[in-house]
């Protein structure tokens, strides 16, 4: 590990599950960490758990006013010390049929997922450039391989990983690396928070949509629920990103867990029939 981790880093989404281990585990490690959360009671609570350096911020991904007034603040603390690192985190998981989903749902996934990380980073990037800093996005299994009912999730992730690689190839001349760290099954809220989403939108939907999906559905349910069970703990994630934001020469991305680089690895291997009727198998026969 070299000295970069001596400097500072900007996490959004650390109130809870990976965002929470990234910023935990970086303060530990010597970081100073500017943590995102979006309410009082988080950081109180994530000020319990780490050093004094660690530092709260208020930061809504979605909240172009409150982004500002974070990267503001940052900035008066570093002074002219810029940033070695920005994490973004901050995502939520809407599932829904995309026949049905309704559009204000799938705008707002990807606010959150990808308007939001494209503003945060646009934001930091002065305090970047001036610490020379790296930024690693945290993606999915799901940019790579689209599960049924999670394609709006799906499709946000896809998109960051376009940013990633658009935003990669462009700051090429300075040498600024873009990373993507692509976590498969992690046990995280994000689980629980996205199933209740996807229950109440099921509940909503249309009698025609409960008749057509209704049985699908359940057991992709049941799936999210088992993997939010049976998931890699959240330090695995950060302990990636750690190496990711200290080692001389990152890799561009960083899948997580055996079963994302299993997927992946069938993803590009298998024809698009033979993955369409492994899903047929599970989520319909």
């Amino acid at each position: 590990m070299n000295d970069l981790n001596k400097g500072a880093v900007v996490i959004s989404g650390a109130s809870r599950g990976i965002g929470e281990a990234c910023a935990l585990h970086l303060d530990a490690l010597g970081f100073r960490v500017f943590a995102g959360v979006r309410k009082v009671e988080d950081a109180k609570a994530l000020q319990a758990k780490a050093s004094e350096k660690l530092t709260p911020i208020f930061l809504d991904v979605t909240n172009h006013d409150q982004i500002a007034a974070a990267s503001l603040h940052v900035k008066e603390k570093l002074g002219e010390e810029g940033l070695v690192g920005l994490v973004n985190n901050a995502g939520i998981a809407v599932a829904a049929p995309m026949e049905y989903i309704p559009i204000d749902q799938l705008r707002h996934q990807m606010e959150v997922n990808f308007i939001g990380q494209v503003a945060v980073t646009r934001a930091f990037m002065p305090l970047l450039r001036l610490g020379h800093g790296r930024i690693i996005n945290l993606s999915s299994v799901s940019g790579k391989f689209v599960y049924p009912f999670f394609g709006a999730y799906a499709a946000s992730k896809h998109a960051l990983e376009a940013f990633n690689d658009a935003l990669r190839r462009e700051l090429l001349p300075w040498n600024m690396h873009v990373i993507s760290v692509e976590p498969g099954a992690i046990k995280t809220p994000i689980w629980e928070t996205s199933l209740g989403t996807a229950n109440d939108l099921l509940d909503h939907l249309p009698h025609k949509a409960q008749a057509l999906y209704g049985q699908a559905a359940q057991r992709a349910k049941a799936r999210a629920m088992l993997n939010g069970e049976n998931g890699a703990p959240p330090i695995e994630v950060a302990e990636v990103v750690a190496e990711a934001l200290t080692t001389a020469r990152p890799k561009t991305r960083y899948p997580v867990t055996r079963d994302a680089k299993r997927t992946i690895r069938l993803a590009r291997l298998l024809p698009d029939r033979w993955v369409d009727w492994i899903i047929a198998r599970v989520f319909y026969s």
